[in-house]
């Protein structure tokens, strides 16, 4: 069986180990995007620490739960997204306006949708977190 996105899979295996009440959660295989993916959620609060585990194969992170996450999830495909339409994104995906971000990968890297909105860039949105 071949796994069609490995960023869909660990955004769930996270949402699922944060419901049942985990201090920490497994993520494999590993990969560029969910690390970055996780730093923009170490940087607002919603998970603690995590390491990457090199195996010589795909690679493994071990990611810290602090009970903060509510939900997780990509957005798939991965749509195009000028800095004009990040509002109406914002609105129709997460639950309110202060609450949770979408990441974006820009040009400038993978981005939340506040720091797009500051540094005027737009991208393709990867996901979302609150």
């Amino acid at each position: 069986m071949v796994k069609m996105s490995v960023l869909a899979d660990a955004l769930k295996t996270l949402s699922n180990a944060e419901k049942r009440g985990k201090r920490q959660v497994l993520l494999r295989p590993s990969s560029k995007v969910i690390v970055r993916f996780l730093s923009q959620m170490q940087k607002h609060g919603y998970i603690g620490e995590f390491t990457i585990v090199d195996d010589h194969r795909s690679g493994k992170i071990v990611v810290e739960l602090n009970g903060r996450l509510n939900k997780c999830g990509v957005i798939s495909p991965r749509f195009d997204c000028a800095v004009d339409d990040i509002e109406q994104w914002v609105t129709n995906t997460l639950p309110s306006r202060h609450i949770g971000y979408l990441v974006l990968s820009t040009s400038v890297g993978i981005i939340d949708h506040e720091e797009a909105r500051v540094r005027r860039v737009g991208g393709k949105i990867l996901g979302f977190f609150y």
